[in-house]
Formats: structure tokens, sequence, C-alpha cells
């Protein structure tokens, strides 16, 4: 693991948290789908479910890599960094119950250790088609571009910002 992770370094700025993210911040601050999703050149999106992903992502793998995500510590979950460009990978409906089929044979037994799971999910994406590799100046340009756009602003939700929405009247800045 320790080669992939020199490989990655130019993402180590880019810090995965538990659950999903309105917007990744200027710390990175997303889930390791919402990177991924960054990472294979889409807009940032939040992702609470699985099937939220792009069509191009495995369903699979991308719930193993969330199911890991979220029950991993802090320091555990930034392993995951290396998987972030490789969840873009999804196949044949075929290959991708050979992968669930890969994973809950693995998964049945429960706790599942964040070391198990790793390596589970190493094991599922060897199977089938590999995702295609991006080099790091891309992959660390589409993370950078995604820190700097700015977050949208909140609209005010009280009944008298929806009144003066609907006159068409600007809301006053604090």
């Amino acid at each position: 693991m320790e080669v992939a992770m020199t490989r990655f370094d130019y993402i180590l700025n880019w810090r995965l948290k538990a659950g999903s993210h309105q917007f990744p911040g200027p710390d990175g601050g997303t889930c390791i789908n919402e990177a991924a999703i960054v990472a294979a050149g889409f807009p940032y999106q939040s992702v609470w479910r699985v099937d939220m992903m792009p069509r191009c992502f495995s369903r699979p793998i991308c719930r193993l890599a969330m199911l890991l995500n979220d029950d991993a510590d802090d320091v555990q979950r930034q392993r995951l960094l290396p998987f972030v460009t490789r969840l873009a990978c999804a196949d044949t409906p075929e290959v991708e119950r050979l992968r669930q089929n890969y994973i809950n044979a693995r998964t049945y037994r429960t706790p599942l250790s964040f070391e198990e799971g790793l390596t589970v999910l190493e094991g599922a994406l060897a199977i089938g088609r590999q995702a295609i590799l991006l080099s790091e100046d891309e992959v660390s340009e589409r993370l950078d571009q995604a820190k700097r756009i700015p977050e949208p602003a909140t609209p005010d939700r009280t009944m008298m910002g929806k009144i003066k929405e609907w006159l068409g009247i600007e809301a006053e800045v604090v």
C-alpha cells in the first residue's frame, strides 16, 4: 500500500470525511464517492445513495467504498484516497453481479475490519473493466478546481425571504 500512496501524493491534501457533503470546501471534505465523481471529470455533487453516482461507476464497488468510508476513523479513511480514481469502472450487468457476489461472499461476517474491507475492495476492483487511469496532473487539477469553486449561497427560506423572492426583490446582505 505504501507504493500506491506515493503514486497519489497529488491528492493527499484532499480530506475524505464520513457522510455526504453539500460542497467540498478548501480541505476537500467529501466522501470517497463524491471525490471520485470530481476526479472522473464530472461536476461536484453530493452522494447520499450509490444510485446517485454517474452510470460509469460500479454500484457494488461504490457501495463497498461508501461503507468503508463511513465506518472508518479519520486516519483509516485517508487510506481510501488511492481508490478515488478507480471507482469509475462499471461493466456489464453480468460482471457487476460477479462483483456483488464476490463482495457478499467476503463481507457476510460482521463486523468487517477496515483492513479486510480494503482487501475485498481491491479484489472487487480486479474483476472486470478497470477505470481509465488519469494523469496525476489531471486529477490534481480537477480536485483543486472543485475546492476553488465558491460554495453556493443558501437561499433565504424564511417567509420574508420567500415573499421577496416572489416579488423579485434582492435579499439584503448582512
